[in-house]
């Protein structure tokens, strides 16, 4: 059995903060509408060019193996945001570290751990509630079209193509997109139901 290296307290906490820092900055290059892309090496094929920020947060392995604790930390607030939500990977990845950075500097003051948490589980459902006050649904096909654009880095025609989709299968519908074959961008729409195997 190979030998553990251990390090505690502040060394283990500025170690995971290092790991925690270098991917969401990573990450971070991509939020919003203006994000920008990142180009990722494979083992095979081309590289990947990606604005996805769940997708760069998998790629990053760090040497170090706490730095790497770190990171694997924040790449697992990113991948549950993508599988409950489906998007705001990158924001998640942002605020998961601003919290990690922040709650570390109140620890080094003397804040209880425990108290923080407990402060934080009390500002998430403050937030959480407010977010639902001032948020309004989605109702018409312009109102899908904007949001569908922006997703897709403002490319019309793609926003325009999702938005109609939608509207075809309704809000308990389901769309699957695949790569074409071509380089043309079209929908095609299949009535019937949908079994997962």
């Amino acid at each position: 059995m190979a030998a553990k290296g251990l390090i505690y307290r502040e060394d283990a906490r500025a170690a995971m903060l290092r790991g925690v820092n270098l991917l969401a900055d990573t990450v971070r290059v991509t939020l919003g509408p203006k994000g920008r892309n990142v180009v990722l090496s494979r083992k095979f094929g081309s590289p990947l060019v990606t604005k996805d920020g769940v997708t760069v947060a998998k790629d990053v392995e760090l040497k170090d193996r706490y730095e790497n604790m770190g990171a694997q930390m924040v790449k697992e607030v990113a991948s549950k945001t993508s599988d409950l939500a489906g998007d705001g990977t990158t924001t998640a990845t942002i605020l998961a570290q601003a919290v990690y950075r922040e709650g570390i500097k109140n620890v080094a003051a003397g804040a209880n751990p425990m108290d923080l948490k407990r402060g934080i589980d009390q500002a998430v459902e403050v937030v959480v509630e407010e977010l639902k006050k001032i948020s309004k649904p989605v109702k018409s096909k312009k109102e899908q079209e904007q949001v569908a654009t922006v997703s897709a880095n403002n490319d019309k025609n793609i926003g325009s193509l999702i938005a109609e989709a939608m509207e075809k299968v309704g809000k308990d519908g389901v769309v699957t997109v695949e790569e074409a074959k071509s380089m043309k961008t079209e929908l095609e729409f299949v009535e019937g139901m949908q079994f997962d195997r």
